[in-house]
Order: C-alpha cells, then sequence, then structure tokens
C-alpha cells in the first residue's frame, strides 16, 4: 500500500471539515453536539489523528469547541454572543462599503456580478449550505477592496461565525441573505455612490439579523452515524 502523503492528508481532513460544516449550516448537526473521536472514526474510516486535526480545524474557524478532558463540541453561541457579532458586523460593513464604492473598479464589479448569480442559482436549487457560503463570500470580497489586511481579516471571520449562526438558528424556509439586496448594494458601488452603498449594506446586515432565532436554540442531535450518513 502506497503511502499517504501530506497533501493527501491535508484534502482528506478539508473533506471531514466541510462534512461537518455542511451538517451544521444545513441544521442536521445542532448546537452543544458532542463529537466523539471514535463515532467520527467510523463515520470518515479514519484514525483518530486525522479526526483530531479536523476538529483543531473546526475550532479554528469558531465552529467547534474543545474541553479538556470532556472532547469535541458543536460551538453553541449565546443569545448575546450572538447579537455582538452582528453589532460588529454593522459597526464594521457599513464603512467598508462606502470606501469599497471609491475603490471598485469595472472588472470587480463583474466579478461581483458572477458571483450573485452563482448565489441566485444555489437559492433556486435549495442548496443551503452553497447559499450561505457564496453570501459569506460576497462581503469578504468587499472588504478586499480596502486593501487593509487587518480589516480584511476582521470580516473573515465576522462572517465564518455568523455563517454558524444563520445555519444552526436561521429558519431553514428563510433566506437570509437575499439577491435584491446584494444587488442592490452592487449597483451603488457601480455608481461610486458611497453614502448609499453604506446606507443599503446597514440595513442588509439588519435584515439578516432579523431572520436568526437567537432564543430557540435546536435540542442536541445524538447520532452522529445517522447524522452523515444522510
Amino acid at each position: 500500500m502506497k503511502p499517504v502523503t501530506a497533501l493527501q492528508s491535508a484534502d482528506e481532513e478539508e473533506k471531514i471539515v466541510e462534512s461537518i460544516y455542511e451538517a451544521l449550516v444545513n441544521q442536521r448537526l445542532a448546537p452543544g453536539t458532542k463529537l466523539s473521536e471514535s463515532a467520527l472514526c467510523e463515520v470518515f474510516g479514519v484514525g483518530r489523528m486525522r479526526i483530531r486535526r479536523s476538529l483543531l480545524l473546526l475550532a479554528n474557524r469558531g465552529l467547534v469547541e474543545l474541553h479538556a478532558n470532556k472532547g469535541a463540541y458543536v460551538a453553541k453561541p449565546s443569545s448575546r454572543q450572538a447579537q455582538e457579532i452582528f453589532e460588529a458586523r454593522l459597526a464594521i460593513e457599513p464603512p467598508i462599503a462606502r470606501v469599497a464604492a471609491s475603490k471598485v473598479k469595472a472588472s470587480t464589479i463583474k466579478s461581483l456580478e458572477r458571483l450573485l448569480l452563482k448565489e441566485s442559482a444555489a437559492h433556486a436549487a435549495g442548496n443551503r449550505q452553497e447559499a450561505i457560503r457564496l453570501s459569506g463570500q460576497f462581503h469578504t470580497d468587499l472588504a478586499q477592496l480596502t486593501e487593509n489586511a487587518f480589516l480584511i481579516q476582521v470580516v473573515k471571520d465576522l462572517v465564518t461565525r455568523s455563517s454558524l449562526i444563520i445555519g444552526m438558528f436561521g429558519d431553514s424556509g428563510i433566506i437570509n441573505c437575499r439577491d435584491e439586496e446584494h444587488a442592490g448594494i452592487i449597483q451603488a458601488l457601480r455608481s461610486h455612490d458611497g453614502v448609499l452603498a453604506e446606507l443599503l449594506m446597514q440595513k442588509h446586515i439588519v435584515h439578516i439579523q432579523e431572520h436568526v432565532d437567537f432564543n430557540k436554540p435546536k435540542p442536541a442531535s445524538k447520532d452522529l452515524r445517522s447524522i452523515f450518513a444522510v
């Protein structure tokens, strides 16, 4: 049998991470669920070290909490923590949209429009995971226009954490990030209207927050084997 290379190992771990993330945003894996290493080894057919590295990657993204001598659990943001994340987004992203309007180029507008088409297709296909991912990418792509490495990283972190919240606490029948709202922001960018872009982004984030129910977390899932057999 050929030895497994570091690249193959990393690819396999990323697949495990993506499988767990998909179960989170599709609301099959609930907040607070214990992620048993032995069960995950059985589910994915790998050894404990591979599972532990995958859980560490998820923890680094704020999706999993690691507790000494207790194991790994799906992150369970409190209502207050979730509100703080959206408060941070409201403080940071509208001004970013204003700055982006002054710096955006035609090529970037086209790129954002292609992203919007993909997002619309994901919504139409009922692909919740992909729709949430593409929505987050729209926001991080806007942050790239500031050319400020610190701001870009902050937005990426906030988007990752709020994507988890939207996936786990949002109504699965509601589109949290509406296509027409992103389209309106793109139009403001095209017109280099920073004031309008800032206002639309503010309204957009408020709208996302309004459609997340922080007070009704799902009960913790128990059988990991059945969850990943879906």
